[in-house]
């Protein structure tokens, strides 16, 4: 059975406030808090979302409906968004707009080379920053019509949404604590920590994942990831 594109909505339906009116965004993003970020800006853009927190997932979704337009973070629990992102790149029936999101921007490169029309950086707030990527790699007749106003605003996820991402996380360290697990970890916790403003989890997750790309020893890193994400489960720290 042929996939169903979402077609692109006509230029009138799309109003200087509403700019994304029409469009649907599949978010292909394991964190709750991100997810959460990218879904109030598609509300106050005027588009449908869907999400899907894996790869697995991601392919489940597309075999059967494309949007017209997907975002998909760089690092998830079963591989590399990059995989993704060429493939739909590729396909006979090209999504309009494909974008790459992580918290870190050494990887953008790579993602452009894979065919990404545009790349978001974490946090992904503001709203002006994320009409502007949906919208760029569109032709011009599909686009807003006029002069659309460019706002300053920018969204706050629910607090919640982060703890369920540190609850999630101190979960899959519970469970193993192999190198790709690890790996894992590290750069979950460095967006998700850098979206919610969480500077010195941040840190110490970026000096793990450091510390295990030079093959160094890593157990005092880990153990202060750990005690950050108990702090912050216990209600301890002031983010």
């Amino acid at each position: 059975m042929p996939l169903t594109l979402d077609p692109l909505p006509l230029a009138p339906m799309m109003t200087s406030t509403r700019p994304l009116a029409g469009m649907t965004v599949l978010v292909v993003e394991d964190s709750r808090f991100a997810s959460e970020a990218v879904r109030l800006l598609c509300l106050k853009s005027g588009a449908r979302i869907r999400r899907a927190d894996s790869l697995r997932a991601a392919r489940r979704h597309l075999a059967v409906y494309l949007p017209s337009a997907v975002i998909i973070d760089l690092g998830l629990p079963d591989g590399s968004g990059i995989s993704l992102i060429r493939d739909l790149a590729n396909a006979s029936q090209r999504i309009p707009v494909i974008l790459a999101t992580s918290g870190d921007e050494r990887q953008f490169i790579a993602a452009a080379d894979a065919g990404a029309d545009g790349v978001l950086s974490k946090p992904v707030e503001s709203l002006a920053v994320f009409q502007k990527a949906v919208l760029a790699p569109l032709p011009a007749d599909q686009r807003p019509p006029g002069l659309r106003l460019v706002s300053g605003e920018t969204v706050s996820p629910d607090p919640i949404a982060f703890r369920d991402d540190l609850a999630h996380i101190a979960d899959v360290l519970t469970g193993s604590d192999d190198e790709q697990t690890l790996d894992y970890v590290a750069q979950f916790l460095t967006g998700v920590a850098r979206s919610a403003h969480d500077d010195a989890l941040e840190a110490a997750a970026t000096t793990l994942a450091a510390r295990r790309k030079q093959g160094g020893s890593f157990r005092s890193d880990l153990a202060r990831v750990a005690g950050l994400l108990q702090e912050r489960l216990e209600g301890r720290a002031v983010i």
